[in-house]
């Protein structure tokens, strides 16, 4: 997804939030299109209001590759056209920023510098890093090299929060890893999984 979808979805993320009902029509739509995965549909559908519901779709819809924020809209079309045109219209008023050299997609250097790439993040960096990741941080993990059943442990162990499992997980990886634990090898797994690299930057900050 591109950053000025992500930024749109998180100006707007109350007014969605009270208005859509992504139970009926949305979620299954998302389903359909191969944006969401099952297990995402039941997180979705596991909380307690609508509300809920529409806050836990936000926070997925931006980790869901490139098609994403086009199938969103295109998912709004019957029941909630004027919430779909609201966000169309914003964005034809805006400008798309100009791309920095060294942040196009697939690129492993983007606007960081060499030592930075190179360093071995912190608990801190990676607590953050983890706090990004929500649902998808089982496929960072597997793509980091951590081993199913490494993973699943990491899941049992933390059962009630995704942070704390993706947490364990990323400082496995990095005691397993030593100093080949590096910040360009965490933005190559988080570039496969869909995430833009720009994420490493709000987390190294």
């Amino acid at each position: 997804m591109e950053p000025i979808h992500k930024e749109l979805l998180r100006k707007h993320r109350l007014l969605l939030a009270d208005e859509l009902l992504v139970g009926d029509s949305i979620v299954p739509f998302l389903y359909q299109e191969q944006i969401l995965t099952l297990t995402q549909v039941e997180t979705i559908d596991s909380q307690p209001s609508n509300k809920h519901k529409t806050l836990k779709l936000l926070d997925i819809l931006p980790t869901r590759g490139p098609r994403a924020f086009d199938s969103f809209l295109r998912s709004l079309e019957e029941d909630f056209s004027w919430v779909r045109d609201k966000l169309l219209l914003e964005l034809q008023t805006r400008h798309e920023p100009e791309t920095e050299p060294g942040l196009e997609s697939g690129s492993t250097d983007f606007s960081l510098p060499d030592d930075s790439l190179l360093k071995v993040p912190s608990d801190r960096e990676l607590s953050r890093l983890a706090a990004h990741l929500g649902t998808e941080w089982e496929s960072v993990l597997l793509d980091l090299g951590l081993s199913a059943a490494a993973v699943s442990r990491c899941r049992a162990d933390n059962s009630l929060s995704i942070h704390g499992a993706a947490l364990t997980g990323l400082v496995q990886w990095r005691r397993s890893e030593g100093k080949n634990a590096t910040v360009q090898r965490l933005l190559q797994s988080l570039q496969a999984a869909d995430f833009h690299p720009s994420i490493l930057q709000n987390v190294l900050l």
